[in-house]
């Protein structure tokens, strides 16, 4: 199955150009996988959705400056928005919660002390069982739900033929599911 290779160097420079169809081109094509990028950098959804709304911005408005022999467009693009969830991740740590906010949190988290122990046990089993499965597996695994890869990108990205990476991905599903059960 043949598909077209995204142009991202010509998205950046129809940007650089004032032309609004190609960012919302690049959003349309990479918001999905950017987004991951930023949760998995600030772990909470609202400052990823503003990381990655700053972040675009950032690339309407720098795209002149992206230069490809530094690299390529793709990676300007994902450095911007990894800048981005650090500094998002910097800022918070000089913030200063006063009362009222910490008790707002708390709200929030109101998870309590049993939920968070199973919530932890669930994620210590995930881990081991992740461990268990060969490299191959578990990066299909690792790509497909944590990095929202599809099938066909998994398979470009790892340079295996896609019914290959269907197999491993399905195996390593329920070689999880019946560790974990």
């Amino acid at each position: 199955m043949l598909t077209e290779t995204f142009d991202y160097e010509a998205q950046l420079l129809a940007c650089a150009r004032g032309e609004r169809d190609a960012l919302r081109r690049l959003y349309e094509h990479e918001a999905r996988w950017l987004m991951g990028v930023a949760l998995r950098i600030v772990r909470r959804r609202e400052i990823a959705d503003e990381v990655l709304h700053d972040a675009f911005l950032q690339i309407w408005h720098k795209a002149s400056t992206f230069d490809k022999s530094l690299g390529s467009a793709r990676g300007w693009i994902y450095s911007i928005v990894r800048h981005r969830a650090l500094n998002a991740i910097r800022n918070a740590e000089r913030e200063v919660a006063t009362p009222e906010a910490m008790a707002d949190r708390e709200d929030e988290d109101s998870a309590g002390p049993l939920e968070t122990l199973a919530q932890h046990r669930a994620a210590s089993a995930l881990h081991r069982c992740l461990g268990h499965l060969d490299e191959d597996k578990r990066r299909c695994i690792l790509l497909a739900y944590v990095d929202g890869y599809t099938h066909a990108q998994i398979a470009a990205h790892l340079q295996r033929p896609l019914g290959t990476v269907k197999a491993w991905t399905r195996r390593a599903l329920l070689l999880l599911k019946e560790c974990l059960g």
